[in-house]
């Protein structure tokens, strides 16, 4: 079991189990379980989502890139090749465009932030404000409990130049998918970010998911739903990071505007995987509305529900009981991480005390984000190992790893 608390309050779980399967648990009991399959020789990972009371699910094609193991994302079914060419083509008039969710409490909340086009020329700027606005819409769901979120400043408003770029890697991905469609399946080292690291193009990225990133001084900070990263080059042949810079956040304690970050192989894999995944639903609202709502209609050739790919067709039934295997993850990981705090809170020294002059028993001890070296070890005593990665030093215990980016805490697991 790994558990993360990211910067912006939230807190994943990973859990690896003997079987191959996987359990990921996130806010408001949202997660998935993963198992793998074979089918046709080629090894692939089906997840069974739940989240706000809905499950569904996804596909993925693990592949070695550079040595790390990423998922991509392989579509359930494909459409008509005639379908893609009418996503991918401008339409003949810009058109209008009303959205339902103007009115909801999310939209009132990242207004600040978030503005639809006013006119639409072609899907992928439809399927760009769709991207944005789900990814904005999942955020406010996981958060809205308890105390509302601080207030968005008006200075954080994502740019019609960054939605442009946006729409543009939007129709780069169908083209991917439309290439996918010929063949029927998924090619990762084609379509996932193998390639789109070594083709020479400055990717655009939008985060799926709360994520915790570094700067080029070694300094950490947060990513959100709905924030916008532009690649800036090939990383080297040996990394295991690509460079980024933000091109939209939210403000706070999310990175700034401008920076510089890096982010690990398997979270940007997973940032296309959200853009996949969320086009793709874009596209069935697209084919199911064509004709209506102000939506041009469909060429009768790309007429057509989408057809399930054999891989898809030929997977094991999904988790039954995902949502009580993700909420038994999470109390769990509350029961390993109370028992940290209850030995932790027990120092040697105390119980070697005399036994007529008992030492007052301490309170729990807290080690957080942004302590000293000094602070750590003031409360958990000496390490049982130190463990050195450049500007990183994991500081291990008995039950615990500190782990310190600059001689200050990042994180505790």
């Amino acid at each position: 079991m790994d558990i993360h608390h990211g910067f912006n309050g939230g807190r994943q779980i990973v859990v690896a189990r003997g079987d191959g399967s996987q359990v990921f648990a996130g806010r408001r009991n949202f997660g998935y379980v993963q198992r793998p399959y074979m089918f046709g020789g080629v090894q692939y990972a089906h997840r069974t989502y739940f989240f706000g009371g809905h499950v569904y699910d996804r596909f993925y094609s693990p592949f070695f890139f550079h040595g790390i193991s990423i998922a991509v994302y392989a579509p359930i079914g494909f459409y008509h090749p005639a379908f893609y060419g009418w996503a991918f083509h401008p339409w003949a008039a810009p058109l209008p465009y009303t959205w339902g969710f103007v009115s909801r409490p999310w939209y009132g909340y990242y207004g600040a932030y978030f503005a639809p086009y006013p006119v639409y020329p072609s899907p992928s700027f439809w399927l760009t404000d769709y991207l944005i606005s789900q990814s904005l819409m999942a955020a406010y769901q996981a958060r809205a409990v308890g105390t509302a979120p601080a207030p968005l400043s008006a200075d954080v408003a994502m740019t019609p130049e960054v939605k442009d770029l946006i729409a543009a890697e939007v129709q780069r991905q169908i083209a991917i998918e439309t290439a996918e469609a010929k063949i029927g399946r998924t090619d990762p080292e084609s379509s996932g970010i193998a390639h789109l690291l070594s083709d020479n193009v400055q990717h655009v990225f939008v985060a799926g998911k709360d994520l915790d990133v570094t700067d080029p001084a070694g300094a950490e900070c947060a990513l959100s739903e709905g924030d916008a990263l532009q690649l800036i080059g090939p990383p080297p042949a040996d990394a295991n990071v690509a460079t980024l810079v933000v091109l939209s956040s939210k403000g706070g304690r999310e990175c700034r505007k401008g920076a510089n970050v890096t982010v690990a192989f398997a979270d940007l894999q997973d940032m296309q995987n959200h853009m996949r995944e969320t086009i793709d639903q874009g596209l069935g609202e697209l084919q199911t509305k064509q004709g209506q709502e102000g939506l041009p209609a469909l060429p009768p050739a790309a007429q057509g529900e989408p057809v399930k790919a054999q891989f898809a067709a030929n997977a094991p039934p999904p988790e039954a009981d995902v949502a009580a295997q993700i909420k038994e993850q999470s109390q769990a990981a509350d029961a390993a991480e109370k028992q940290v705090v209850t030995e932790t809170s027990q120092p040697a020294a105390a119980a070697e005390a005399p036994a007529e002059a008992p030492a007052e028993a301490p309170g729990p001890v807290h080690v957080s984000v942004g302590q000293s070296i000094d602070e750590v070890t003031a409360a958990l005593g000496t390490p049982l190992d130190i463990l050195n990665n450049g500007n990183k030093q994991i500081y291990v215990y008995k039950d615990i790893k500190v782990t310190f980016k600059n001689g200050k805490v990042s994180d505790v697991r």
